[in-house]
This record gives C-alpha cells, sequence and structure tokens, in this order.
C-alpha cells in the first residue's frame, strides 16, 4: 500500500505549481489566448508529472510487496531451522543421556524405586560388530553362533528355571585366558552388551539364562590346574576345573578338597553359587575354602582379591564379597583354593527309620551330642523307591526314610564313631543301620546320594515333564519341623516330589501347583529364621524372597554394591536382585 504520507507530499508539491502559474499570469497581465496556450503547455507537464509520480509509487508498492514476502519466507525458514535444532540436540541429549546413565544417588542403598532400567545396544548390527572383534582375539573357531550351543547356554532340564525363547545369547566365546576374557568383557562395555559367565552348567536356580541376550562366555578352555603347592596346602586352578577331577589329581599327593556339590560341578560355578555339598556338616562350604581370586570386573580390568598366606587381615574381604556373587560382580579366571590332608581311612553307614521326622530328630541329636561325623544326609522314602525303580546303584534299598553317614579317621576312631552313632539311631527307633565294612562297600552305599536327582528325573511320563530342584535351611533345632511339615505338603500336592534337598516333578499343566509347594516351603523356612537357600544360589528364582530373608535395606545395600562394581549392569543382568521394578504380577505375594 502505498505511503499515504508520502502522496500527501506529493499532491501538495503539484498544487503548488498551480499557484505559482497563476500568479504568473496575473503579475504580466497576460491575453487569454496566452492564457490557453499557456494552459495547455502546464496540462503537458501536469500529466507528466502525474504518469512520473504513479511510476514511482507503483514502484515503490512492489518493492514493499517483494520486502513483506521475503520476510515471510525467511521467518518460515527461521522457524524451521530452530525446530530441526532443537529436535537435534534433543536426540543427541537423549542418546548421551541413554549411553551415560545418570550418576548414582549419593545414598549408601539404592532402592528398586531409584533404579533406571539398564540400557544395552543388543541389535543386529552392534553384535555382528562385536562378533568380528572377538574373532580377532581368539579366532573363529573358537565363536559360535550355532542354535545348539546357543539353547545350551540358555537354560537345563535340571533348571527350575523355564526359559524361553527370546532369552539366549547372541553367540558363545570360549576364551583361552585371563588376557582373553577381559579384551572380550572390555568390547562388551564399550559397546553396552550384555555378558553371562558359564562354566559346569549344573546350577538349578536360573543362573546362566541370558535374560538380556548379548554374549555367553564359557570357559571350557580353562580348566587346568596351574600350580600345587604341596607344602602350602593349596592350589591355583582355571574356572572350567571339575572338582572330581581335581580331587583324582590330588589323591595322588595324599590330599582333597572337600566340597562336593553335585556331579559336572566346576570351581566357577562353585564360586558364583557359594556352594557347598555332603562334606558342609564337617568341612563348611565353598567359602572356607577360597584363599584369592583372579577377577575381570565390568569394564575389563583385571583384579587379584589376595595373596596366599591361610590369614590376613589387608583390606576388604574382597575374596567372600565374589564367593555366591553368581558372575553379577565380575567374571573369575583363577582361584587358589585350600586343600587338607586326605584322611586315612573313610566309612559309610545307612539308617532307616519309620519316619522322616524321626531321621530329622536323629540328625539333631547327632549334632547335638557333637559327634565328629563327614557328613550327614537324609532322603525320604519317595526318593530311596526312585533309586530303586532307576536301577542306577547296584544293591535294593528300603524304601523308607534313611539317613547316610560318612565317617573319616582312624579305623579305630571311625570304628568308634559308628558304634555311638548307632546307639544315637536307636534312641530314635531305626529300624536297619547298615555300615560298609571295605572301601568298595563304602563307595556302593554312598552312591544312593549321588544318584538322588537323576532318578528322578527318569521317572519323567514324557518330554513334557520339567523337575523343580531348590533347597532352604533352617536352624538345626528346627529340622524336623521342616521337613515334616514340608513333606505332609509335598504328599498333598499330587505331585512326585522327593526330599534330598526339594525335588519336584510336574508338567506345564502343573506349574502353578509346583510353584505353591516351593513358595510355602521357602516361607516356612524363612518363618523359622532359616534361609531361603542353603546352597543352590539365588539366582532368578529366589531373588524376590531375599527382602523377606533381609530386609528391604539389606537387598538394597546389595544393588548398591552391584551399581558400584558394574555400573552399566553388563554383568549377568537381573540374578541375585533385580535392576529394574517388576511388571504386574510378576512377584508372588508373600
Amino acid at each position: 500500500v502505498p505511503n499515504p504520507v508520502l502522496l500527501q507530499s506529493r499532491l501538495g508539491m503539484i498544487l503548488s505549481f498551480d499557484a505559482l502559474a497563476t500568479c504568473h499570469r496575473r503579475l504580466f497581465h497576460a491575453s487569454p489566448g496566452q492564457a490557453n496556450d499557456e494552459q495547455r503547455t502546464q496540462k503537458s507537464f501536469h500529466g507528466q508529472l502525474y504518469e512520473s509520480t504513479a511510476e514511482r509509487v507503483a514502484k515503490e508498492k512492489a518493492e514493499q510487496e517483494r520486502f513483506a514476502e521475503m520476510r515471510r519466507d525467511t521467518g518460515n525458514l527461521r522457524a524451521a531451522g530452530f525446530f530441526a535444532a532443537l529436535l537435534g540436540s534433543s536426540m543427541f541429549c537423549y542418546y548421551l543421556g541413554a549411553i551415560s546413565p545418570r550418576p548414582p544417588p549419593p545414598t549408601s542403598t539404592l532402592p528398586l524405586a531409584a533404579t533406571d532400567p539398564p540400557y544395552h545396544k543388543t541389535g543386529t548390527a552392534n553384535l555382528e560388530a562385536a562378533w568380528s572383534d572377538i574373532v580377532d582375539i581368539v579366532g573363529e573357531e573358537n565363536v559360535s553362533t550355532k542354535e545348539g550351543d546357543l539353547q545350551n547356554h540358555s537354560g537345563s532340564e535340571w533348571s527350575s528355571y523355564t526359559t524361553n525363547e527370546k532369552e539366549k545369547p547372541f553367540l558363545v566365546v570360549f576364551p583361552a585366558s585371563t588376557e582373553d576374557v577381559s579384551k572380550i568383557v572390555k568390547i562388551c562395555y564399550n559397546r553396552l552388551i550384555p555378558i553371562t559367565g558359564y562354566s559346569g552348567g549344573t546350577s538349578l536356580e536360573g543362573h546362566f539364562s541370558a535374560t538380556r541376550g548379548g554374549i555367553c562366555i564359557d570357559f571350557r578352555r580353562m580348566d587346568k590346574i596351574l600350580k600345587l603347592h604341596k607344602d602350602d596346602l593349596d592350589v591355583i586352578v582355571q574356572p572350567a576345573l571339575g572338582w572330581e577331577y581335581l580331587n583324582e589329581e590330588l589323591a595322588k599327593d595324599g590330599l582333597f578338597f572337600p566340597p562336593d556339590p553335585g556331579p559336572g560341578a566346576q570351581i566357577g560355578g562353585m564360586v558364583g553359587t557359594g556352594c557347598s555339598g555332603t562334606n558342609a556338616y564337617r568341612y563348611g562350604t565353598m567359602r572356607d575354602w577360597v584363599l584369592s581370586l583372579t577377577v575381570v570386573m565390568a569394564d575389563g580390568t583385571v583384579i587379584k582379591t589376595r595373596q596366599r598366606p591361610r590369614k590376613s587381615s589387608a583390606g576388604y574381604d574382597l575374596t567372600r564379597l565374589f564367593i555366591g556373587s553368581e558372575g553379577t560382580l565380575g567374571l573369575v579366571t583363577e582361584a587358589t583354593l585350600k586343600v587338607t590332608v586326605k584322611p586315612k581311612f573313610e566309612s559309610v553307614a545307612v539308617a532307616s527309620f519309620p519316619t522322616v521326622r524321626d531321621a530329622a530328630e536323629c540328625v539333631a541329636k547327632v549334632v547335638g551330642e557333637g559327634m565328629p561325623i563327614a557328613a550327614i544326609e537324609v532322603l525320604d522314602d519317595v526318593q530311596m523307591r526312585c533309586i530303586n525303580e532307576a536301577g542306577s546303584t547296584s544293591r535294593e534299598w528300603k524304601e523308607m526314610p534313611t539317613l547316610f553317614f560318612k565317617f573319616t579317621g582312624t579305623p579305630s576312631g571311625v570304628k568308634e564313631q559308628i558304634g555311638q552313632v548307632q546307639k544315637l539311631a536307636k534312641s530314635k527307633g531305626v529300624k536297619s543301620f547298615d555300615f560298609a565294612k571295605s572301601e568298595e562297600e563304602a563307595q556302593e552305599l554312598w552312591s544312593a546320594r549321588k544318584e538322588a536327582l537323576w532318578s528322578v528325573m527318569a521317572k519323567r511320563r514324557d518330554e513334557s515333564d520339567h523337575v523343580w530342584t531348590t533347597d532352604v535351611a533352617v536352624p538345626i533345632s528346627r529340622l524336623p519341623d521342616i521337613i515334616e511339615q514340608t513333606k505332609e505338603d509335598m504328599a498333598k500336592s499330587g505331585l512326585l516330589a522327593a526330599m534330598t534337598t526339594a525335588i519336584l516333578l510336574f508338567n506345564d499343566r502343573e506349574r502353578k501347583t509346583a510353584e505353591d509347594v516351593v513358595h510355602r516351603m521357602v516361607k516356612r523356612a524363612v518363618e523359622m529364621e532359616g534361609t531361603v537357600t542353603g546352597e543352590h544360589g539365588v539366582g532368578l528364582i529366589k531373588r524376590d524372597y531375599l527382602t523377606h530373608e533381609l530386609g528391604a535395606s539389606t537387598v538394597d545395600a546389595m544393588r548398591k554394591l552391584k551399581q558400584a562394581f558394574d555400573p552399566l549392569c553388563i554383568l549377568n543382568c537381573d540374578k541375585i536382585v533385580r535392576v529394574e521394578k517388576p511388571k504386574a504380577g510378576e512377584v508372588k505375594a508373600w
């Protein structure tokens, strides 16, 4: 639109020209003809002036419209550029926040409500790039992506945790040294890839299920005895060494390693679960037989927890911290173990009782008398029947609640111990009492205890049957109560359920029944001031029970330790403590 002030100014100029012309005529007394000629000339001049003015006004109007259009276009571009910059910076900040979690709160514990879900990069491109990096370290022949290997490293048929199809690793790698493990872990740390450790694979509570995918580190190539210090009674070993083979080698020097969990267990897993075994009564658990550990931390750093002396007060006891941590704080690549002199003489006795309570009361009596026996185990009548039907031992057993005793020492000392235990058993109504008269007979008698799990698994009706193997522990004075009450509960359930630890056979339709039996057993143990797991570890199955046994603040302290040692949560994520809030219905009501 033309500027009205400008038009007014130009019209004023034109009017001034008209006034000047009129004055000129009057001043010089021009004739009418002359005036007409001058008027024609003046009109021509006025026309030119009007035309010139109109052109200039139109030109300025066009310029103003063009300028206004440019401002509109520039404004749109600026708005689009600002929005794009804002969106880009927001996405970049989100990415930085995702790969660099917020700093941990300055508190001594970490409640579950204060946690952020772990962020991992398990996309195919990232995992394939990691495969290439790992192959450069160990060689392609030591990395597997075969479906069978992936399935075998996701779970087992004897585990109480049922793995779903998505819970399997992308690859399995077989390192040969601590250095290999450190390099592999550094790759996973930098690429935000979850890691699951694996040695014997005999654990029972879902310890090595790959809940976040990622990679599995199988230590099978690290299965050596590195050095035996016979005079110091210790030995340095790698994680995939089996305890049975270790004892075969130690026996050549008159030594042995007491912890004796299930057949096939290896040192790495035994450290991870803090296992024990049948010798625990006399010799203690795995925690009592580990001097030092070499551990690869979550960022690939390698530490050694201690030197080799039998006692040390040098700083925090990191050795015991890693025992029972189930690979959630670091990966054990070497262990320095205590060993002891192998007993000169060993014998076994087997005693059958009318009821499982009678057997349990006999155990309490023997312990209360301070009898120096090496081991004591109880198997109920169902378990003894399964062993007979499996035919896995060379003799027929009485299908009654049975105690298995192991005695060690000198021949005369063992003979005395057997006599004392037999007398105590008679006071509790024992029906039969047999003891080995030779080493071969002792092995035969004890073989039944070691066949417990496999004999129940042999009773599976078809491929859809599962085995749930679990355990609890209570103070010795409450042992008769929990055994009797759990035995009654199992009988009412209608499931095939045996008591060595607790072994239940069930199919998918019966899963809820099995879960309820186990839940009540665990609750019973906690109410008796016991523990939710005596030697099998926590894994995935027992993690939600820890709060009831230990209290929320204690579990929060454990979660804080996990965060301190593994801030990106890449090591065996989800085991022992939850690292993110459960979904509705995931946690069973207490």
